[in-house]
Parts: structure tokens; sequence; C-alpha cells
């Protein structure tokens, strides 16, 4: 899609560019469509919900809820499909060689962006959320599978609570998945299907998904305006208020800030409403003395184990079964986060 009208001026709406439609992204640009010239870049026509494709992996008809174009909830948004390559101090500019004019941007690029399912052996590298989330996945619909869950650490689910990583290994292997800690498998040397840990086990697999987090998403901004504002992990540093430190009128949302938390799909939400109404107040020349303040969010994690249950650390208790299973896993926020978009819930 071209850019090249003029989003602003003098008596005109501000033009706020998002780079990046993942959750904080998308959020964002659908708070701020009615009151700025916003302009939405994606390298993607549509929004995933990303906690939900795991279940589309299984469940390809879970996607037609969980796969949102753009369009959909940016009636009033200009829409740039295309990677951004660089940023100066008044442009964006993406890899089609467009120049997106902006008073405002708001960072939101995230982690960059496993498979057939049809074969009977499966191979899991990484015992975070989304490893062991994928493995509950795979146990509960194709219980005739062998699933093999390894991670290098030795617990599972390290980012919460040692008691959360018990429940989900008993869990797992209840359900026949064999799960093998502190050690890692070379996924560069494979022979006949078989890989090697470090530990010298043999493991048969059809194939792998590797679950073992995704690069940061700023590479792209290491030779830009915004070098000196990422920190030794390649995160943005962001205020209380969420503008990216050094620039006044550049925000950070989502999984690239360094903000001290749980990098979790419902506090990059939290951070699009921060940042979108602290948006509103300077583009209306309000005071920057009332800007909000983001307030890093407390340890809440619900993590899937198949269809109908989860374990769940709120604060300092941690749950599993079907209790906390019916707050995430029935739907996965799926209904939640279309309606947060102004869609309905669901399709019919």
């Amino acid at each position: 899609m071209a850019a090249t009208e003029g989003l602003g001026g003098e008596g005109e709406k501000k033009r706020i560019v998002v780079v990046g439609g993942g959750i904080a992204g998308s959020v964002a640009a659908k708070a701020l469509q009615e009151h700025s010239n916003v302009v939405l870049i994606d390298s993607k026509e549509y929004f995933e919900v990303p906690w939900a494709s795991l279940r589309s992996l299984v469940e390809p008809s879970f996607a037609e809820r969980s796969v949102i174009n753009h369009t959909e909830y940016l009636p009033n948004a200009r829409l740039v499909i295309s990677p951004a390559i660089n940023i100066t101090e008044s442009e964006v500019l993406t890899a089609q060689g467009d120049p997106i004019a902006y008073d405002y941007l708001v960072i939101a690029t995230g982690h960059v962006d496993t498979g057939a399912l049809a074969r009977s052996e499966k191979l899991i590298v990484g015992g975070g959320p989304t490893g062991v989330e994928l493995a509950g996945e795979v146990a509960v619909d194709f219980p005739d599978k062998k699933v093999t869950l390894v991670h290098r650490g030795s617990r599972l689910l390290e980012f919460i609570g040692h008691k959360a990583g018990r429940k989900a290994l008993d869990w797992l292997t209840s359900k026949k998945v064999e799960v093998i800690l502190g050690q890692s498998v070379n996924l560069t040397s494979v022979s006949d299907g078989v890989y090697q840990t470090s530990g010298g086990e043999s493991i048969t697999a059809d194939c792998y998904f590797n679950c073992t987090g995704k690069p940061m998403g700023s590479m792209w901004l290491k030779d830009t305006v915004l070098k000196n504002s990422l920190d030794i992990h390649g995160r943005l540093m962001v205020d209380a208020n969420l503008r990216v430190k050094g620039h006044r009128n550049v925000f950070g949302i989502g999984d690239i800030t360094d903000i001290p938390e749980i990098k979790q799909g419902y506090l990059a939400q939290r951070h699009a409403l921060v940042a979108a109404k602290n948006l509103k107040l300077l583009t209306t020349g309000g005071d920057e003395r009332k800007m909000a303040v983001y307030k890093p969010g407390w340890p809440l994690a619900i993590v899937s184990l198949g269809r109908n249950e989860a374990v769940a650390q709120i604060f300092f208790v941690t749950l599993i079964g079907c209790f906390p299973g019916m707050i995430k896993s029935k739907d996965l926020f799926v209904g939640k986060t279309r309606k947060q978009l102004g869609l309905k819930p669901d399709l019919l």
C-alpha cells in the first residue's frame, strides 16, 4: 500500500504511526483511530491472538476466530502492509520504500515470529509456557501420539513458582508425555528422525517444535535514531509513562520494552491503553505532568493444559485443574480479545 499523502498539519489531527500489529499495537491503534490520523505498519494483513495459535495447530477451525484482518477493527486507520526498516526523527521507512511521516510514534514489534501434526511422534523443545501448552494440546487432542518435551532447565515454567512447575510436570506425565529436564537438543544434526540430547539420549521424532523463545523484534532498530534507547538485551528502555527514553514523541509498548515484569498478552494490552491515554493527552496539548503512569503487573499466569484444565499462579497461590481451566483453556480469551477490538466474540 502506498503511503504518500500527508497526514497532518496545523489545525489537523496529529499523525500517529504504530509499528507492529500484534496484541499491543493492535489495541493501541484501535484506541487511537477515532482521535488521530493513525497508520498501522505491519508485515502481515492480519492480527492473530498469540495465545490461541497453539490451539489452532490441533484445531485449525479455531483460527477462524483468532485470526483477524486488521481492516475488521481499524475502519478509520490506514494500513501499510510492509516491514518497517528504519526510523528518523520524523519518518518511518518501510521495505516498500515509502517514508511515512509521524508526529508521534509507537513501537510495538514485540518478538519476531511450529510442523505437521498428522505424524505420530513429536519432539517439543522448551519447557516454558509455549512448550507446556503445546504438549498439553497435542496430548489431549491426539492421545495416541508420542510426545517428548525436552527442557534445558531444572524445572518447567521457570518464570513462575516451583509449585506450578511441579504440577505441570505431574499433569504432563499423567498424559504420557515424556519430559526430559536438564538437557538440550541438537536440532541441526539429525539422522533418520533421531535427535541427540546433551545428555547422550536419543529421541525419535517425525517433527519438532522449537519453543525456546523468539528473538526480540528490535534488530531493525539498531541502526536507527532509537539505537541508543535499546538495552543490552535489545529491549526498548521506557519511562513510567511508556515513552522511549531520550525521545519525547516515541512510545514503546508490549514485549519489546524493558519493563520488569513477565511478558504476557494481558500486560501488553495494558501498555497499549496507557500509551493511548497519554497520546490523547499530548495530541490535544494537555499537561505532560498529567500523563498516566504504568505500574508493572503482579505475577499472574495461567498456562493451559489442553482444552479444559490449566495451571495458574495468582499472586502466591498455585492452582491446577478445571477451575483455572474455566478461566482460560476453553476459549483462550479469544472472545474477550475480539470484544476489545470492537468485534463480536463469535463469528455467528
